[in-house]
Protein backbone atom coordinates (compact mmCIF):
# COMPACT_ATOMS: atom_id res chain seq x y z
CA UNK A 1 0.00 0.00 0.00
CA UNK A 2 1.42 2.97 -1.19
CA UNK A 3 1.78 6.04 1.12
CA UNK A 4 -1.42 7.90 0.03
CA UNK A 5 -3.45 5.22 1.04
CA UNK A 6 -1.96 4.32 4.18
CA UNK A 7 -2.72 8.12 4.67
CA UNK A 8 -6.04 7.92 3.91
CA UNK A 9 -6.91 4.62 5.66
CA UNK A 10 -5.23 5.72 9.43
CA UNK A 11 -7.49 8.99 8.87
CA UNK A 12 -10.30 6.97 7.95
CA UNK A 13 -9.86 4.64 10.88
CA UNK A 14 -9.43 7.55 13.38
CA UNK A 15 -12.61 9.35 11.89
CA UNK A 16 -14.43 6.36 12.35
CA UNK A 17 -13.45 5.99 16.01
CA UNK A 18 -14.11 9.20 16.80
CA UNK A 19 -17.47 9.68 15.59
CA UNK A 20 -18.66 6.39 16.94
CA UNK A 21 -17.18 7.77 20.45
CA UNK A 22 -18.48 11.62 19.96
CA UNK A 23 -20.93 12.19 17.27
CA UNK A 24 -20.59 12.65 13.77
CA UNK A 25 -21.71 16.54 14.58
CA UNK A 26 -19.00 16.88 17.60
CA UNK A 27 -16.09 15.21 15.95
CA UNK A 28 -13.65 18.18 15.37
CA UNK A 29 -10.93 17.66 12.49
CA UNK A 30 -8.71 18.95 14.89
CA UNK A 31 -8.85 15.99 17.09
CA UNK A 32 -8.83 13.92 13.83
CA UNK A 33 -5.25 15.79 12.88
CA UNK A 34 -4.03 15.66 16.06
CA UNK A 35 -4.71 11.78 16.86
CA UNK A 36 -3.32 10.81 13.03
CA UNK A 37 -0.23 12.91 12.84
CA UNK A 38 -0.96 14.25 9.81
CA UNK A 39 -1.16 17.81 8.28
CA UNK A 40 -4.06 19.51 7.21
CA UNK A 41 -3.55 19.62 4.48
CA UNK A 42 -2.84 15.47 3.98
CA UNK A 43 -6.34 15.51 5.66
CA UNK A 44 -7.86 17.56 2.71
CA UNK A 45 -5.64 16.37 0.23
CA UNK A 46 -8.00 12.96 0.82
CA UNK A 47 -11.04 14.40 1.79
CA UNK A 48 -12.52 18.13 0.62
CA UNK A 49 -14.83 18.38 3.97
CA UNK A 50 -15.83 17.27 6.91
CA UNK A 51 -19.11 15.72 5.27
CA UNK A 52 -17.01 13.78 2.66
CA UNK A 53 -15.15 12.18 5.62
CA UNK A 54 -18.01 11.13 7.34
CA UNK A 55 -19.58 9.65 4.32
CA UNK A 56 -16.56 7.74 3.62
CA UNK A 57 -16.21 6.76 6.67
CA UNK A 58 -19.78 5.11 6.46
CA UNK A 59 -19.29 3.78 3.19
CA UNK A 60 -16.00 2.76 3.75
CA UNK A 61 -15.39 1.63 7.60
CA UNK A 62 -18.96 1.28 9.05
CA UNK A 63 -20.61 -0.52 6.22
CA UNK A 64 -18.39 -3.07 5.53
CA UNK A 65 -18.20 -3.76 9.39
CA UNK A 66 -21.95 -4.24 9.98
CA UNK A 67 -22.28 -6.40 7.07
CA UNK A 68 -19.59 -8.27 7.84
CA UNK A 69 -20.60 -8.88 11.79
CA UNK A 70 -23.89 -9.70 10.58
CA UNK A 71 -23.03 -12.49 7.06
CA UNK A 72 -21.72 -15.36 9.50
CA UNK A 73 -24.99 -15.46 11.29
CA UNK A 74 -27.24 -15.89 8.73
CA UNK A 75 -24.75 -17.34 6.15
CA UNK A 76 -24.85 -21.13 8.35
CA UNK A 77 -26.65 -24.20 7.09
CA UNK A 78 -29.44 -23.10 9.46
CA UNK A 79 -29.75 -19.08 9.72
CA UNK A 80 -32.52 -19.25 12.86
CA UNK A 81 -30.04 -21.10 14.86
CA UNK A 82 -27.20 -18.46 13.89
CA UNK A 83 -29.53 -15.06 14.14
CA UNK A 84 -30.21 -16.97 18.00
CA UNK A 85 -26.78 -17.72 18.46
CA UNK A 86 -25.59 -14.14 17.27
CA UNK A 87 -27.85 -12.46 19.63
CA UNK A 88 -27.35 -13.80 22.42
CA UNK A 89 -23.50 -13.77 22.12
CA UNK A 90 -24.16 -10.04 21.37
CA UNK A 91 -25.84 -9.65 24.48
CA UNK A 92 -23.32 -11.86 26.94
CA UNK A 93 -20.34 -9.87 25.88
CA UNK A 94 -21.97 -6.57 25.79
CA UNK A 95 -21.44 -4.74 28.75
CA UNK A 96 -22.67 -1.40 29.89
CA UNK A 97 -19.87 1.15 28.48
CA UNK A 98 -20.49 -1.16 24.94
CA UNK A 99 -23.71 -0.18 24.96
CA UNK A 100 -23.78 3.28 26.78
CA UNK A 101 -21.70 3.94 23.19
CA UNK A 102 -24.07 2.10 21.37
CA UNK A 103 -24.15 1.01 17.30
CA UNK A 104 -21.60 3.27 15.77
CA UNK A 105 -24.06 2.95 12.58
CA UNK A 106 -27.28 3.26 14.70
CA UNK A 107 -25.53 6.56 15.97
CA UNK A 108 -24.84 7.82 13.08
CA UNK A 109 -28.31 6.69 11.47
CA UNK A 110 -30.15 8.93 14.10
CA UNK A 111 -28.00 11.97 14.19
CA UNK A 112 -27.60 12.32 10.54
CA UNK A 113 -30.68 10.63 8.59
CA UNK A 114 -33.31 13.72 9.17
CA UNK A 115 -30.40 16.15 9.13
CA UNK A 116 -28.02 15.45 5.88
CA UNK A 117 -30.07 13.75 2.20
CA UNK A 118 -26.41 11.89 1.94
CA UNK A 119 -26.20 10.33 5.02
CA UNK A 120 -30.45 9.58 5.01
CA UNK A 121 -29.52 7.65 1.14
CA UNK A 122 -26.56 5.78 2.46
CA UNK A 123 -28.22 4.45 5.37
CA UNK A 124 -31.35 3.49 3.71
CA UNK A 125 -28.99 1.83 1.10
CA UNK A 126 -27.45 0.15 4.14
CA UNK A 127 -30.73 -0.85 5.57
CA UNK A 128 -31.77 -2.16 1.89
CA UNK A 129 -28.34 -4.24 1.98
CA UNK A 130 -28.56 -5.88 5.63
CA UNK A 131 -32.24 -6.43 4.28
CA UNK A 132 -31.36 -8.57 1.39
CA UNK A 133 -28.78 -10.41 3.32
CA UNK A 134 -30.89 -11.69 6.19
CA UNK A 135 -33.86 -12.14 3.81
CA UNK A 136 -32.17 -14.08 1.41
CA UNK A 137 -30.36 -16.58 3.74
CA UNK A 138 -34.27 -17.20 5.21
CA UNK A 139 -35.46 -17.76 1.50
CA UNK A 140 -32.76 -20.43 1.43
CA UNK A 141 -34.25 -22.28 4.32
CA UNK A 142 -37.73 -21.86 3.22
CA UNK A 143 -38.72 -24.91 3.38
CA UNK A 144 -37.90 -25.10 7.46
CA UNK A 145 -39.75 -22.04 8.04
CA UNK A 146 -43.70 -21.86 9.06
CA UNK A 147 -46.09 -20.91 6.78
CA UNK A 148 -46.71 -17.44 5.83
CA UNK A 149 -43.48 -15.81 6.74
CA UNK A 150 -42.55 -12.86 5.10
CA UNK A 151 -38.92 -12.97 5.42
CA UNK A 152 -38.06 -9.29 3.90
CA UNK A 153 -40.37 -8.31 6.98
CA UNK A 154 -39.35 -10.62 9.67
CA UNK A 155 -35.76 -9.14 8.61
CA UNK A 156 -36.72 -5.66 9.16
CA UNK A 157 -38.22 -6.53 12.52
CA UNK A 158 -35.12 -8.37 13.32
CA UNK A 159 -32.83 -5.22 13.02
CA UNK A 160 -35.12 -3.08 14.29
CA UNK A 161 -35.45 -5.01 17.56
CA UNK A 162 -31.68 -4.60 17.68
CA UNK A 163 -31.33 -1.76 17.38
CA UNK A 164 -34.08 -1.05 19.88
CA UNK A 165 -32.91 -2.43 22.57
CA UNK A 166 -29.42 -0.94 22.19
CA UNK A 167 -31.22 2.34 22.49
CA UNK A 168 -33.27 1.07 25.03
CA UNK A 169 -30.41 0.20 27.31
CA UNK A 170 -28.23 3.48 26.16
CA UNK A 171 -31.26 5.88 27.40
CA UNK A 172 -31.79 3.76 30.55
CA UNK A 173 -28.36 2.43 31.53
CA UNK A 174 -29.51 -0.79 32.09
CA UNK A 175 -28.44 -4.02 30.40
CA UNK A 176 -30.87 -5.79 31.73
CA UNK A 177 -33.88 -4.57 29.80
CA UNK A 178 -31.49 -5.23 26.76
CA UNK A 179 -31.27 -8.91 27.75
CA UNK A 180 -34.89 -8.86 28.31
CA UNK A 181 -35.76 -7.54 24.51
CA UNK A 182 -32.92 -9.62 23.08
CA UNK A 183 -34.12 -12.68 24.77
CA UNK A 184 -37.98 -11.79 23.10
CA UNK A 185 -36.11 -10.99 19.92
CA UNK A 186 -34.75 -14.86 20.08
CA UNK A 187 -37.93 -16.35 21.05
CA UNK A 188 -39.61 -14.42 17.79
CA UNK A 189 -36.39 -15.97 15.70
CA UNK A 190 -37.67 -19.38 16.89
CA UNK A 191 -41.28 -18.49 16.28
CA UNK A 192 -40.06 -18.45 12.70
CA UNK A 193 -38.84 -22.38 12.10
CA UNK A 194 -41.70 -24.82 11.75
Amino acid sequence: MRDAELTRQKILEVAADEIHKQGFTATSLSCILKRTGVSKGALYHHFDNKLELGYAVFEEVYTPQFLEAWRPAVEVEDPISGLIAFFSSYCQQADLDDLMCGCPLNNLCQEMSSVDEGFRVRILSLQQQLNTLIASNLDRVSDKLRDGVDTSQAAYFMVASFHGANNLAKSSRNTELFEKVIAELCSYIKSLST
